[in-house]
């Protein structure tokens, strides 16, 4: 009986180990959890919180429009440029240093900015900030890939799409809120400044619990590649970003035409180095897998989809029914608060809905943008409409981030990240400079404001229901892939 005893109390002791020793790890993976989403939110943000300063600005700054220009959009094209190579840059030197290395360039740049004794400076800046951004958030996407499986992952993924979305939320009313608190008389200069206690305690976080990683020091860092991709994405970027208030001057065509040779360019040199057994800067051949390929295209349609909504609203709102910046600053919120509210959902559902995710999300922005072009014009309309359409998108871009995770090989995951969040910001920056020039164009061949707004918005309901057949598509190859192999 005594043994019986201890043999029941040794059990007890051992499940009470296991259970406490499983609450740690849960604990720390939580804390290196946030440590990551943290950087991702501080870098999301600034993304957005400088377009409602720009008045202040220029203003105090007495800065030039091309100033303005690239002070916004000079922190856009560095982030958006660097992304892949500081991805392939984590897994040479090790993700936990590059994560460390970005947030420290990001929360030190912010605090130049926020000291900027004038515009040129600001300019510059901006663009190390992007540099610090990049090299953080592309850690953030892999790690996630690497140190979580299954459920855990799930639920990563799912808190990684809401703080993205509530990062939307946040730069755009956290810019206005301390603009216009004007602390001190120091205008716009805290939305800067206010990075730099955040980016203090997260480095102290992230340094405490971010896992150190294998890193592969047999690798080169690929600087053919870094310049031919550097070269291509700048050709591809900037004239989506600069070309809409330029007026689409020649200089904006010829790079848009030279950059697809630049692409193809960069793809061959990249096979010619993996051929020869070489470390190419990105693995071209996970875009000839259609799952892959058909996932982005997909994402970034609906990301188009959903920048061209933000934009064109804003003018149509105010522009052809007269509200006020504030109006219009406002009801967006409901776009951007249902997509943060569905990826925590998600990640928690059964396998067969999460599949459906995507292609379901796809038509619900569809049914969106299909009721504002039918003649939506109240406030309730439009807050519902938006509701639905943000669900749709938070239910698209999660379900496009788990399809990609769980169908590509986990030594992909710097690939993956890279391209990933890459076509985000192209995806993103396309759909502004087309639609917005779409919806201006028509606003400026006479056509009231109310007709632009349901002929653009017709036109993304299309490309949405094309997004959900793409990623309709990448589902059923990626499944007879599967079979295949088996």
């Amino acid at each position: 009986m005594d043994s019986l005893n201890t043999s029941v109390a040794h059990g007890s002791t051992q499940t009470g180990m296991r259970q406490g020793s499983s609450a740690r790890h849960g604990t720390r993976q939580g804390l290196m959890l946030a440590s990551l989403l943290g950087g991702m939110f501080l870098g999301n943000v600034d993304i957005a919180v400088v377009n409602v300063a720009i008045p202040s600005i220029r203003d105090r700054l007495h800065a030039s429009g091309g100033e303005l220009e690239l002070i916004v959009s000079g922190y856009t094209l560095a982030y958006a440029m660097l992304l892949i190579t500081s991805a392939r840059l984590g897994e040479i030197r090790g993700r936990r240093r590059a994560y460390l290395w970005g947030l420290a360039v990001f929360t030190l740049s912010s605090l130049a900015c926020g000291l900027a004794p004038d515009s040129a400076t600001l300019v510059g800046t901006r663009v190390v900030q992007g540099i610090g951004a990049a090299l953080m958030v592309s850690q953030v996407l892999t790690s996630i890939q690497v140190n979580f499986d299954g459920a855990a992952r799930r639920r990563a993924l799912g808190a990684y799409t809401g703080v993205l979305g509530v990062s939307s939320v946040i730069g755009q009313a956290l810019g206005g809120i301390l603009v216009q608190a004007d602390i001190l008389g120091t205008g716009w200069r805290p939305i800067f400044l206010i990075n730099v206690p955040i980016g203090i305690v997260l480095l102290i976080t992230s340094f405490a619990f971010l896992p150190d990683d294998e890193t592969a020091r047999d690798k080169k860092l690929d600087m053919r590649g870094v310049g031919l991709l550097s070269l291509s994405l700048f050709l591809l970027v900037t004239p989506l970003v600069l070309g809409g208030d330029e007026g689409w001057p020649l200089w904006t065509w010829l790079c848009l035409a030279g950059s697809l040779p630049a692409f193809v360019l960069f793809a061959r040199v990249e096979q010619g180095i993996a051929r020869r057994g070489g470390s190419p800067l990105m693995n071209v051949a996970l875009l000839a897998r259609r799952r892959v390929a058909l996932a982005l295209v997909s994402q970034a349609a609906t990301r188009a989809g959903y920048f061209a909504l933000l934009f064109v609203l804003a003018l149509y709102l105010q522009q052809g029914l007269g509200r006020s910046a504030a109006y219009s600053g406002v009801v967006p919120i409901a776009w951007v608060a249902t997509f943060a509210l569905v990826g925590p959902v998600l990640g928690r559902l059964p396998a067969r809905v999460r599949r459906l995710a995507a292609p379901t999300g796809g038509l619900l922005m569809a049914i969106a943008f299909a009721g504002a072009a039918a003649g939506a014009r109240s406030t309730i309309w439009l807050t519902v409409l938006l509701g639905i359409g943000g669900i749709g998108y938070g239910a698209a871009f999660s379900g496009t981030l788990t399809h990609l995770t769980e169908s590509v090989e986990a030594r992909f995951a710097p690939d993956v990240s890279g391209l990933f969040n890459t076509t985000l910001q192209v995806g993103g920056t396309l759909g502004v400079a087309v639609f917005g020039t779409v919806y201006l164009g028509l606003a400026a061949r006479g056509r009231a404001p109310q007709d632009a707004f349901d002929t653009t918005s017709a036109v993304l309901a299309v490309l949405s229901v094309s997004a959900s057949g793409l990623i309709v598509l990448a589902g059923k190859n990626g499944a007879g892939e599967a079979a295949a192999k088996h």
